[in-house]
């Protein structure tokens, strides 16, 4: 763990701002105009923002930034689009990578030679930000622009991964390339993976974290947790994510508007006793789920008392959150057939959300069939094993 001296944290481990923001320097950043994609989440161990780290590099210039979804600042709620605008203290473009534009223009980088990427990933398909990375990573590459990632820790760890691989004709924000639900990367192995996959690369390099390793939880990093969106607070929300996100694509809250976002999910006309049991009979490891019941404050069902469950994860090396994602959609539709429901596409022609989610639509077309289910199960584990053998040359840590 990380240790205090007066005011300064010791880490256990120094991410890529941490080494940048100690004086490390790379020939990329040198006499060159920058360019900066983060959030809240680019942060020293010493609580100094990537944004200050870069705008006070020696011989380099910070030219433009770069905002993902829920915005530079982290405060807007999933889906809210927005607009570029000017840095109110160092009079430079905020370009908006979530409104009018997914993947910069060629306006964008114009006034940048190096792009820094600099954003707490938590290590799941379903999260905007490394898709975001992905399409500035094309960009980067079209308009032939440098991209250098200061990596930071998966924080559930690098060894377990989970759930299917996104197919074909299901890329979406919330699933960009063909990679498993859970990947085991950190976001700057998974760019070198992606990269590498490309029809064409960008020039793409990562400062390499110092003292992580692979069966590192968060917990034991001795570095600050900010949360990565408004609905991600704690690893606790983390370790669910997963497999709850699911619920995005139903007509069940997943728990925007409670205090325990992901780590709960509910509907009105759920018996949360009920479904608890139904949820037992799987016999699944690590995991309790309890019956609780909830009134959101906004979002899906907004002031409506809520049957549900928490999920609580009771060994963290045992838990599978897709597993346990998957067996839960599994119990509703089965329990609930005239109630439960997949949200319909936006518009005629286009893919359900849920399909988005789980990277095509075999979830949708076996939930109701347990066998089935059990069959995909077993097959999503066998592609999770392929991708352990896929990103081996791209893993940059112990």
């Amino acid at each position: 763990m990380g240790r205090l001296y007066g005011a300064e944290q010791i880490p256990a481990v120094k991410t890529g701002a941490d080494l940048l923001f100690s004086g490390l320097s790379h020939s990329w950043l040198t006499g060159a105009r920058i360019g900066l994609m983060t959030n809240p989440t680019g942060i020293t161990v010493n609580f100094v923002s990537t944004v200050q780290v870069c705008a006070g590099l020696a011989d380099t210039r910070l030219t433009a930034l770069y905002a993902c979804e829920h915005g530079l600042d982290g405060e807007l709620q999933a889906g809210v689009r927005f607009g570029d605008r000017m840095h109110p203290r160092l009079g430079i473009p905020v370009f908006s990578l979530y409104g009018e534009h997914k993947k910069p223009t060629p306006a964008m980088l114009a006034e940048v030679d190096t792009v820094l990427f600099d954003i707490q990933d938590v290590g799941v398909r379903y999260y905007t930000y490394a898709s975001t990375l992905f399409h500035m990573m094309e960009a980067c590459a079209e308009a032939g622009k440098r991209l250098l990632v200061l990596d930071r820790p998966n924080p559930l760890g690098g060894d377990e991964v989970e759930g299917g691989l996104l197919s074909a004709g299901y890329e979406s924000l919330v699933g960009a390339w063909r990679v498993p639900v859970r990947t085991g990367l950190t976001v700057g192995e998974l760019a070198l993976l992606v990269n590498s996959e490309m029809e064409v690369p960008c020039e793409l390099d990562v400062i390499v974290m110092e003292g992580w390793r692979r069966s590192m939880e968060f917990t034991n990093c001795g570095l600050p947790w900010m949360l990565p969106s408004p609905n991600m607070p704690t690893l606790d929300s983390v370790r669910v994510y997963a497999g709850t996100c699911l619920f995005e694509g139903t007509n069940v809250s997943e728990g925007r508007g409670t205090t325990r976002p992901f780590e709960w999910i509910g509907a009105p006309w759920i018996e949360g006793e009920r479904l608890a049991e139904r949820f037992r009979e799987h016999k699944l490891e690590g995991v309790h789920v309890h019956p609780v019941y909830i009134s959101p404050t906004f979002s899906k069902h907004a002031g409506e008392l809520c049957g549900g469950v928490r999920i609580f994860v009771t060994d963290s090396r045992a838990f599978r959150a897709v597993d346990t994602g998957l067996v839960l959609l599994h119990e509703l539709a089965s329990l609930y057939p005239e109630q439960f429901r997949w949200l319909e596409p936006p518009q005629p022609g286009s893919r359900y959300f849920i399909d988005l989610l789980t990277g095509g639509r075999k979830v949708r077309d076996v939930i109701h069939d347990r066998e089935e289910l059990v069959r995909l199960m077993e097959d999503w584990k066998a592609e999770a094993e392929e991708w352990k053998e896929r990103r081996k040359p791209f893993l940059l840590y112990p």
